[in-house]
């Protein structure tokens, strides 16, 4: 339905310029870092593109967190839950293809393992050593506890600040939970020392660029994906239960259900965006689940503008790009650039930034259009027009 619904009306030209930038960053990177020398004043540095990648993947987790906050209103201080247990699941696979080639030699266990006298290995660890079996988990696991956790959450009618601090109650029992050594995830170091992907080197550059198209590749999709059901009949469902869920339930609707799906398919896109993050950091650990991250992640998705699209993606970029430059030059000062970063966006930029050029567009147009009316021109309609009947 959302598909047919994109192809019948068309794509939004902005939607389509955007789409354009991210595919064509996600050949032109890894090409000027592949097909140019070191010496050429246009080569990219691999550990540029294993930072720009890194990117990629944030703004993916921001446009995530905008399905749901942006369009059914549901402010998730735990989102980065998602993007974790993503992460996980592909930092197992990656502990599987390792082998015999950790510092024990033992063929099937991991190193961390061997170290904590583990005799066999877990059951819940088989089946990673497939890599088509860790890509079903990565969205597996975290749509499943989205699904579980919202189900209970949204059939109890738990709105707002309540829903935020459970979220968020939600991530840092997770955070505990993995940095038991007992919970067979590698404690507080976590899973790192990652060798091979797909029986490729991941240190190698034709892997970080392979990666970093993958990343730019996902990003496009999920903006597709979030464009296509924004632009539905859904998505204006989904709209009206954030503006007024009250009266969408009394009209026949049931608000529990369309928050569930926003809520899973918010989980399953950060789960994918974490699952890109991992070979390109080589490590996962606890700290992924910290309340603080999750925090991060709506403090772009804010900057940026909610409900935009673009809008998260842009300030996951311009933030995370301002936080590796200020965390070199003055990292004693991050937390508080970050947190005086958020205020003054609240309070002189409420819409993010692409939500305030998109109504001081708006502005102008309609001040272009009072003009020529005033000159006795016929001047265009400016609000939204009225859909042709299907």
């Amino acid at each position: 339905m959302i598909v047919g619904h994109l192809l019948r009306r068309g794509l939004n030209r902005w939607i389509v310029l955007s789409l354009a930038v991210i595919l064509a960053i996600g050949i032109a990177v890894p090409a000027l870092n592949l097909l140019l020398p070191v010496t050429h004043p246009l080569h990219v540095p691999t550990y540029i593109v294993a930072l720009f990648g890194k990117y990629l993947c944030y703004a993916l987790l921001a446009l995530s967190l905008d399905l749901v906050w942006g369009y059914v209103g549901i402010l998730s201080l735990g989102h980065g839950a998602f993007f974790a247990l993503g992460g996980y699941a592909m930092g197992m696979y990656l502990m599987r293809q390792i082998g015999p080639r950790g510092v024990y030699g033992d063929p099937v266990l991991p190193d961390f393992m061997v170290f904590l006298n583990w005799q066999e290995l877990p059951w819940f660890w088989y089946g990673f050593d497939r890599f088509w079996f860790a890509a079903l988990m990565v969205m597996v696991v975290p749509g499943l506890l989205a699904f579980i956790f919202g189900w209970f959450a949204f059939r109890s009618r738990v709105t707002g600040v309540y829903l935020s601090i459970i979220t968020q109650a939600m991530t840092y029992a997770l955070m505990l939970a993995f940095f038991r050594n007992n919970m067979g995830f590698g404690g507080n170091n976590g899973l790192t020392d990652f060798k091979d992907i797909l029986g490729y080197s991941v240190q190698a550059g034709e892997t970080r660029a392979a990666l970093f198209f993958a990343s730019a590749a996902a990003l496009a999709l999920g903006v597709l994906f979030v464009s296509a059901l924004g632009a539905s009949r859904y998505g204006k469902l989904m709209i009206a239960v954030r503006d007024a869920e009250a009266r969408t339930r009394f009209i026949g609707y049931r608000p529990e259900y369309v928050k569930l799906f926003a809520f899973v398919a918010a989980a399953v896109m950060a789960g994918i965006a974490g699952a890109l993050y991992v070979p390109q950091v080589g490590i996962i650990n606890p700290g992924e689940f910290a309340p603080a991250n999750s925090i991060e992640i709506v403090v772009w998705t804010a900057v940026g503008g909610r409900g935009t699209i673009i809008g998260p993606i842009i300030g996951a970029i311009l933030v995370n790009a301002g936080k590796s430059w200020l965390t070199g030059f003055a990292p004693e000062f991050w937390l508080f650039a970050l947190g005086g970063l958020f205020v003054a966006v609240t309070l002189f930029l409420p819409k993010g930034i692409v939500g305030t050029a998109i109504d001081g567009w708006d502005g102008l147009r309609r001040m272009r259009d009072g003009k020529r009316r005033e000159r006795g021109e016929d001047a265009p309609l400016t609000g939204p027009q009225p859909e042709a009947a299907e």
